[in-house]
């Protein structure tokens, strides 16, 4: 079951301050009130987690591995490339 995470409209309580989180399962409806003080929320959009296990999924070796070629800004409008095989070494928008 995913975690989803909520805001209150206005104040909010000690529990609900900020922004708070609800594990709920997917085709569940968002929550309209704070289950501890019943004020207004909304749900919220927050980052997704896309590491899983150990290693960085986006470390050039793992995406070199899957097949994916990736570049680095180097400056002035260049970007080198880090991994991959496909491509240029260099790109460069001027």
């Amino acid at each position: 079951m995913p975690i989803y995470e909520y805001a209150p409209d206005n104040g909010g309580c000690d529990q609900c301050h900020g922004s708070f989180e609800v594990m709920q399962s997917m085709g569940a409806e968002p929550l309209t009130k704070c289950p501890t003080c019943e004020q207004p929320c909304h749900r919220i959009f927050s980052a997704v987690s896309h590491a899983v296990g150990k290693g960085n999924l986006l470390a050039p070796k793992n995406l070199e591995a899957k097949g994916f070629t990736q570049y680095k800004k180097a400056g002035g409008g260049y970007y080198e490339k880090t991994a991959g095989t496909e491509g240029p070494d260099v790109i460069h928008r001027g």
